[in-house]
């Protein structure tokens, strides 16, 4: 939390103080963007997005407690007037950091990017950690210039972990957040499809996620997938020591990798002899149990290389696993399972890439043992060139899989059905829906008590918006609910 006074920021960002403010007022809480979130002592960035001006919010910011307002043009209120607020946020975050790491030596920087399954391993890291001392790795994905500095900025003396998303479409994305807040161990996770449209291609992705390895001082740690080879060669553009993971190769391994009836993922973490800590502690050897509630086989991948990290960052084996016992997201619409009216509904509609895509429907393949399926699938953006054959790729995947019926949502999306449709999905298996209101009213008809619902879509494809009145719709038609436990969020 900050501590510091209008002059002291001012004095940080160049800015000047606008407003009637006379320096001296004092910010004792966060950085906020909302004016709906800010409470007594905040700072709150008035923020110009796409859509909305954060300065016509500035009176609602004052009326609800905030200190003082970091602004790009002077209305009148309080506050410190900069070139770009953005940057201003970015300066403050790497003062905040820098000051945090004097006060408390032993805080621990943890940094995770990859092309899918940042969110989710940054929330299991945060559960893990947790357990070990107080942790900041807020739910959702704050992993840009903006939400990074706002996560910093929470940082206070007592803060033994801080634990960070590092997202990227482009070179240099992540050397740019890295810069804000240099981790001690930086997580990679996978090279893969996700913004191939934007990347320029799959070894630009490399480079560009490699950069969080290059951020680290030689007494740091770089965790790294021993089977994606474009990860497992990033070790050559780190200072600091390398620590693999996987499960057929790595230094931490995952063993006796399984799925129950109900898609739940569990496996033994296996840490070997001579490994250490970032602060060159043994790490205690042994085979450890690992139970969260979590779907898929590919979560697996997600859980170890949080453990990793986390064995490394000094967590004890065994309470890290312990605290994973149960154990959900924090982020919303991430593989969410959600028991409504006898059906699950599987929330995977935050994001969406061919990789990520893939998983997903063999998760769901893998219910129809036991469940009618049902996919929904929207449209996946930012694949450039490549986005009709990737999208056509999954149709055919679908039938592959037996998935019971599909749904596809939208324009951008008909090539999943049309190559469903040539695969061999000729019975009305594949469907395809112009928009998300239509599948909704198909949805709230067809699905009925011992399915298994799969939404998935990129964000801005819309189909986030189908689970609330779905599961509204199930819960008030009533079924008995045979899915119980599979792991309901919040």
């Amino acid at each position: 939390m900050l501590h510091t006074t209008a002059r002291e920021i001012a004095a940080l960002t160049g800015g000047a103080l606008v407003g009637g403010a006379t320096g001296d007022e004092l910010v004792t809480g966060t950085a906020r963007i909302d004016s709906r979130e800010v409470s007594g002592g905040d700072l709150f960035a008035a923020f110009l997005g796409e859509n909305v001006d954060g300065h016509d919010f500035l009176d609602a910011a004052r009326h609800s407690g905030a200190a003082l307002a970091l602004v790009s043009e002077d209305r009148g209120v309080p506050a410190v007037r900069v070139g770009d607020v953005r940057e201003a946020l970015s300066q403050l975050a790497a003062a905040q950091l820098e000051r945090a790491r004097e006060e408390n030596p032993e805080l621990v920087v943890l940094a995770v990017t990859g092309s899918a399954g940042k969110t989710g391993t940054k929330d299991l890291l945060g559960t893990v950690l947790s357990a070990q001392g107080p942790t900041i790795a807020p739910a959702g994905s704050l992993n840009n210039e903006l939400g990074l500095p706002l996560t910093v900025l929470r940082l206070d003396a007592g803060t033994r972990f801080l634990v960070l998303e590092m997202g990227a479409r482009g070179i240099g994305h992540i050397a740019q957040l890295t810069a804000i807040a240099r981790p001690d161990i930086a997580l990679v996770l996978n090279v893969g499809s996700a913004h191939l449209g934007e990347f320029g291609g799959i070894e630009a992705t490399a480079r560009a996620k490699g950069e969080l390895v290059e951020a680290l001082g030689p007494n740091g740690r770089a965790i790294l997938n021993a089977e994606d080879r474009l990860v497992l060669a990033m070790a050559s553009r780190s200072t600091a020591p390398v620590v693999s993971w996987g499960f057929t190769v790595g230094d931490v391994r995952g063993a006796d990798l399984a799925l129950d009836d109900r898609a739940r993922v569990s496996f033994d973490l296996v840490v070997p002899e001579g490994l250490t800590t970032l602060h060159g502690d043994a790490v205690a050897p042994g085979s450890f149990p690992v139970r969260p509630d979590l779907l898929g086989e590919h979560q697996a991948a997600n859980v170890l290389a949080a453990l990793t990290a986390a064995v490394c960052a000094g967590a004890d084996p065994a309470t890290a696993t312990g605290a994973l016992e149960g154990a959900t997201l924090a982020s919303a619409q991430r593989m969410q399972a959600l028991p409504a009216g006898g059906a699950l509904i599987i929330d995977d509609a935050y994001n969406a890439n061919p990789d990520s895509m893939r998983q997903a429907l063999k998760t769901l393949a893998h219910l129809g043992r036991t469940h009618r399926t049902i996919a929904v699938l929207g449209e996946m953006l930012e694949l450039g060139a490549d986005s009709t054959r990737l999208h056509d790729e999954l149709g055919r995947l679908a039938v592959r899989l037996n998935i019971g019926q599909l749904y596809v949502v939208g324009d951008g999306a008909a090539p999943i059905h049309h190559g469903a449709s040539l695969e061999g999905s000729f019975g009305g298996e594949s469907e395809y829906l112009d928009t998300v209101e239509e599948a909704i009213a198909v949805l709230q008809r067809t699905v009925r008590p011992g399915d298994a619902v799969l939404l998935k879509s990129s964000r801005d494809a819309g189909l986030r918006r189908i689970a609330g009145p779905l599961v509204e719709h199930l819960d008030q038609r009533g079924g008995h609910d045979g899915m119980s436990g599979t792991g309901d969020q919040e």
